[in-house]
């Protein structure tokens, strides 16, 4: 028998790198979901109490996603086939401790790696017969149709926040036009040609020379006064 590299393993892949826990916490769980068919894992996921069971499920319905568009293979007929948490870096961090001391922390992460395949045909006919004997669908079947439902919905939420920053982006260019058609609307005050103003500046010398013709020279209001004192002396010594 002819072994088989880790990455070359046969089936549809999805991997979370860098995902913030230790590999060992993960493998825990991933221990649970392997060879389980997709409905039996994702309800070990959904019902784990461990916190990386969430990134866990994410990874395995990104891998289901991957068969059934890349692959055209159906949710109802995938199984686990694989699944594995390989270390990722390790973030060194310091603690301080008495005297001056300090210890590292660890912060490890890990690349969870979920590969799903199909069933074979004697399995799939296995499961049909069991699901017919029970009445209702299997447990594959009710998460695969949970999985499309939160996709329509996810795709319907995204196409209507684009349609509502297609209608802020229309109303904002609308406001822009309409303020453009106003001042393009608005009429100008007609300013006055180069004729007109040499005209007004002549009007205008003509009033100032017109107004220092009407002051008094400072030699006659002289004159004035002085004649105003001898009348003035004149009447007192008569007096």
């Amino acid at each position: 028998m002819v072994a088989v590299k880790t990455n070359e393993r046969p089936g549809t892949r999805a991997v979370a790198r860098y995902v913030r826990v230790s590999a060992s916490k993960a493998r825990e769980v991933l221990d649970l979901i392997r060879g389980e068919s997709y409905g039996r894992a994702a309800e070990i996921a959904a019902f784990s109490e461990r916190a990386v069971s969430d990134v866990i499920a994410k990874c395995l319905d990104s891998a289901v996603a991957n068969a059934e568009n890349n692959d055209g293979i159906s949710a109802e007929e995938l199984y686990v086939s694989a699944c594995y948490a390989d270390e990722g870096p390790t973030l060194k961090r310091w603690r301080p401790r008495a005297r001056g001391r300090a210890t590292r922390i660890n912060k490890r992460t890990c690349h969870i790696t979920i590969i799903v395949t199909r069933y074979d045909e004697a399995a799939l006919e296995d499961l049909r017969k069991r699901e017919e004997a029970r009445g209702r669908a299997g447990s594959s079947t009710q998460a695969a149709e949970a999985r499309r439902q939160r996709v329509e919905r996810s795709r319907a939420a995204a196409e209507e926040a684009g349609n509502d920053h297609d209608h802020e982006d229309d109303a904002e260019n609308t406001s822009a036009d309409e303020v453009v058609e106003a001042a393009v609307d608005e009429p100008v005050a007609d300013e006055p040609t180069a004729d007109e103003v040499v005209e007004i500046d002549e009007v205008i010398a003509d009033e100032v020379v017109e107004a220092a013709v009407d002051e008094p020279v400072a030699d006659e209001i002289t004159e004035e006064t002085d004649a105003d004192q001898s009348a003035d002396d004149t009447q007192k010594e008569a007096n």
